[in-house]
């Protein structure tokens, strides 16, 4: 029963929840009390698969910050979605950097300049090698997954949709890969058709067939969903775009960090992922583009390093990567993201994806289990792939409140 005394949630954890009013936060009705139950914890699985000796268990040690403990008890991290953590053998990679051969790339002929340029493009070409694009000039360095789909949208979207023009989204799709073609479709004309989901919580990809047509010009679509879990078959999807001669955008942060990607196989024409969400530190992200794309597309920023020859009244530019690189990139990070790329490999991509899968189905089942907890996306199967994260409310409370309820609880 819910009053403004007091509300209590019954969950099946040890935690017995109460909250009271908290007149020291005039923006927050209540203050949290978290209590402990005599009931002991629950084992977290008895599947082999997830207990001592599972991936997760062999690889915690590689990550520093898990070595804290808060209130006495170990820190569990549940944000991956967000932010991943980071190996010591990526810190590692960035400190010594800075202290072994910090310096600028592609301007300097002396010991640290090139030993800095040559660790910097052989990042590069780990990034191409771990999605399997067929050279490394097809791979652009970015701030972040963002700046990546607007670099795609100011240079290809620009120069290419005119009025009347589609590109075709889902409702599922994070806001950056929506706001920025919102600013180009109001520069153009273009329109944004939006695929709407399925009664099972997936973008309707029957509906996103039936949509194209000569009119559309590019698809905008994630791989794995970062609210939903969703896994779309890109392959399919980029096939049917190109029977209507429309470009595919694949937003792959949640899936090149969680499975083997392979661009060819894909045949995706752009694909943007993001170094802090595959153990590589922020401030770094990566553009695929197919290189007759690329070398079709102008500058999306001017300065250093872009540039062929600038005259006092034009400019050429570089080739690609170059061309979309002006200025003094972030290198020490993007040494680091081979680093991360070299962790992960040496896992293999496969083997996570395997392990996340036997997650991803012990999540589902028992968050489901909790009596008043909604999870949002698709149930797994066999015919339906579920990502490794799970979106959920608790009714008849806020999720913020949860959220400071466990944290509270795990600390």
């Amino acid at each position: 029963m819910i009053t403004m005394e007091g509300l209590v949630l019954k969950l099946p954890s040890p935690l017995r929840i109460v909250r009271r009013p908290n007149p020291n936060h005039p923006y927050r009705v209540f203050r949290s009390v978290c209590l402990a139950s005599s009931a002991a914890p629950a084992p977290l699985s008895t599947d082999p698969k997830l207990g001592p000796g599972s991936l997760g268990h062999l690889t915690r040690p590689d990550f520093p910050i898990l070595h804290q403990e808060l209130n006495g008890k170990k820190l569990v991290y549940l944000d991956n979605a967000a932010t991943s953590q980071k190996p010591a053998a990526v810190l590692n990679a960035l400190q010594n950097y800075y202290e072994a051969y910090n310096s600028n790339v592609h301007r300097g002929i002396h010991y640290l300049s090139a030993k800095a340029t040559d660790e910097y493009e052989l990042a590069r070409q780990k990034v191409a090698n771990f999605i399997n694009a067929s050279q490394c000039r097809e791979i652009v360095f970015t701030r972040n997954a963002t700046e990546a789909i607007n670099l795609v949208a100011y240079s290809w979207g620009l120069s290419n949709l005119k009025k009347g023009d589609e590109v075709v989204l889902t409702v599922a799709e994070h806001h950056s890969a929506i706001v920025p073609w919102q600013f180009v479709a109001q520069r153009t004309g273009a329109v944004l058709k939006f695929v709407s989901l399925t009664e099972d919580e997936i973008p309707d990809v029957d509906k996103l067939r039936e949509m194209l047509s000569r009119q559309t010009k590019l698809v905008v679509v994630h791989h794995v969903s970062n609210v939903l879990a969703s896994v779309l078959p890109i392959d399919q999807i980029v096939s049917w775009a190109h029977d209507v001669g429309a470009k595919v955008l694949v937003d792959a942060c949640q899936s090149v960090p969680h499975m083997v990607v392979d661009v060819k196989g894909l045949d995706a024409d752009f694909l943007v992922a993001s170094s802090h969400k595959m153990c590589g530190p922020t401030g770094i992200g990566f553009l695929y583009g197919k290189y007759e794309l690329l070398s079709t597309m102008p500058p999306f920023l001017g300065g250093g390093e872009m540039i062929s020859d600038v005259y006092l009244d034009h400019s050429t530019y570089a080739e690609p990567p170059s061309r979309f690189e002006a200025g003094t990139p972030a290198i020490g990070e993007a040494i680091a993201l081979g680093a991360s790329i070299d962790y992960l490999s040496g896992i293999g991509m496969q083997n996570i994806h395997d392990y996340e899968v036997e997650l991803a189905n012990y999540l589902y089942d028992s968050l489901c289990s909790v009596p008043n907890v909604r999870v949002y996306g698709p149930a797994p199967s066999r015919t339906v792939k579920r990502a490794a994260l799970c979106s959920f409310n608790v009714e008849d409370a806020h999720p913020t409140d949860i959220a400071t309820f466990l944290d509270q609880q795990a600390s």
